[in-house]
Formats: C-alpha cells, structure tokens, sequence
C-alpha cells in the first residue's frame, strides 16, 4: 500500500467512526455546498392558501412525470401537506428572493400569498403566475423518512415561463442564475 492509498485508508476509517453529531454537522455543511433550485410549494387546505419554501425538491421520472417533494415533520405546514391531495412545486425565478424569503421563515400564511399574483391550474393549488416554471400535480404517495415526509407527486399541467432565469440556494443564501 502506497502514502496515498494509507491516507485515503485512514480518512475512510475517521469518516466511519465520527460520531454521530459530527456526522450531522458535516451533513449539513456539506448539503450547503449543493445547490438547490427555489420552489414554494402550494395547497390549498380547508379553502386557505398554504405554503412553504423548498430545496428538496426534485424528478423522479418522466414516465409518468414524477416529481418527489420533502417537507419537515416539524414545519408550520406539515399538517397541511399531511393530507393534501394537490399540491404545485412553483419554482422562482432570480427576481423572486422576496418570496422564497416569506415562504421560508415564520410569516403568517395570509401575508406569503400577499407577495406576487396567484392563479390556478387544473388542481386548484395556488400557482405563481410570474414562477419560472409551476407543475400542477396530484399526490400520488407519501413516504416518512427520519424527520421529514417524501412526497411523491403525479405531474398534470406546467406552466413555463418563456427565457426564465433561476433562483437557487447555495452556501446558505440565495444567488440569480441565467
């Protein structure tokens, strides 16, 4: 065995014995340094608009198309999205920080609606009309996973911007891209 391949050894070794809690904190640095595209997922819950950011969002397939979208068993929203049936991934354009600002802190769902002009499409979910792309979609299953729900999404309509540019998360703040 080489210097090289003993290092790399000992390295793989020290990653397999960190404890826990220093494995999470690594997780979560290193999860700051993948970049994620901006949504503000919607429902509509007992007739009141409802929704929240998100990173976690991604495809799963395009035979059906499949989006799969993960919210936190702990967030405000939870309990919405529990049993939501429809649901819309709107995802922001560079000019949206604003927005995905409201719709990731503790603002009052009344007031993230207030920012930017709604709509709806074929579920009834509230769209973004100025998002750079809205897939309208149908819940098709939800998977608990740890502290979180994975829920995989059925997609019936899109709507795209024409020339979008994008809003992603990288290094813990938001960046324009396109």
């Amino acid at each position: 065995m080489d210097a090289i391949e003993l290092e790399e050894a000992r390295e793989l070794v020290h990653n397999l014995m960190m404890p826990s809690s220093e494995v999470k904190r690594n997780y979560h640095n290193a999860m700051a340094a993948l970049a994620g595209a901006v949504s503000v997922v919607t429902t509509m819950d007992d007739g009141r608009a409802t929704g929240f950011a998100a990173t976690a969002v991604c495809s799963v397939t395009d035979e059906p198309p499949t989006l799969l979208v993960c919210v936190n068993h702990a967030a405000s929203v939870y309990a919405a999205f529990s049993r939501a049936e429809k649901l819309c991934v709107n995802t922001l354009s560079s000019d949206q920080v604003q927005v995905a600002k409201l719709f990731g802190g503790k603002t009052p769902q009344a007031e993230r609606f207030a920012a930017g002009r709604w709509s709806t499409l074929s579920t009834g979910s509230p769209v973004l009309v100025e998002a750079a792309v809205a897939f309208d979609c149908s819940v098709k299953n939800r998977v608990s996973v740890g502290t979180h729900d994975v829920i995989l999404c059925n997609v019936e309509y899109v709507s795209r911007l024409n020339n979008p540019t994008g809003l992603v998360y990288f290094g813990r703040s938001y960046h324009g891209v396109g």
